[in-house]
């Protein structure tokens, strides 16, 4: 199925691996040109020299100055920008007894401010040219929350409330605005909850018995980016192999 996204200027976060390796890869493969950010200049060349049309940026989204500055210096490299994917690392392991109140202040910034620097940065522009896709990475734990990711569970349900009200406030300027919820999948960050050995049984929660496949995921977004996913707006989508149990 062709996306039609040949030329589409794409910015994407957190894409030196993982997820946001797996959406900057399927974007290129449908012809988009692609931003790739992050805070490591080795790892994102490196990455970026893997993936057609790609330009690597460093860049921290971690705070909103760093994520303002990441999109409008990718839309300086592009001429513009059509496509948005945010995506950022999750903060500390924590449950509610172990998270210091600091540390919320610091979820916050990283996991919903980010987000919502990076889409104003690139809303306007967007509005302008009557066209545009904003994708947000988020997590599972928005609609089900996990015990032991408090401090990813109250950020990221910020971001997804904010994600929401702003696609029916810019729907009929061509613009959508969706979230995806991935589980587990194999990355980086699964890997270090494991200590690096994923044992054989790690995935035995997931109804599928397997973990999710990050360049799936990709192809994922790459379709909501797309003319036929353009009445999809407001979504908030699980990738999670059955995961949440909940109907909502």
């Amino acid at each position: 199925m062709d996306l039609a996204l040949k030329g589409k200027r794409a910015i994407v976060a957190g894409a030196s691996a993982g997820l946001g390796l797996g959406c900057a890869k399927a974007l290129a493969a449908e012809g988009a040109i692609v931003a790739m950010g992050s805070r490591t200049k080795e790892r994102i060349e490196a990455a970026a020299a893997d993936v057609p049309n790609a330009i690597p940026i460093v860049a921290d989204v971690g705070t909103r100055d760093g994520a303002t500055q990441f999109v409008t210096d990718s839309m300086t490299e592009l001429g513009g920008v059509d496509i948005l994917i945010t995506n950022a690392g999750g903060p500390p392991l924590a449950g509610w007894s172990e998270a210091e109140l600091d540390q919320y202040a610091d979820a916050v910034e990283l996991n919903l401010m980010s987000v919502v620097a990076m889409s104003l940065a690139a809303i306007e522009a967007m509005r302008e040219q009557q066209w545009g896709r904003i994708i947000a990475i988020t997590s599972i734990s928005v609609r089900q929350p996990l015990s032991n990711i408090i401090l990813s569970n109250t950020a990221r349900a910020g971001a997804t409330a904010f994600l929401k009200t702003l696609a029916t406030g810019v729907a009929a300027d061509g613009v959508t605005v969706n979230s995806l919820q991935p589980g587990l999948h194999l990355t980086d960050r699964v890997r270090s909850m494991h200590n690096g050995d994923v044992p054989a049984n790690a995935a035995d929660g997931i109804p599928t018995k397997t973990f999710g496949d990050p360049d799936d995921f990709g192809h994922v977004a790459a379709f909501l980016c797309s003319d036929a996913a353009k009445f999809i707006t407001g979504a908030a989508i699980p990738i999670d192999g059955g995961a949440a149990a909940g109907l909502q």
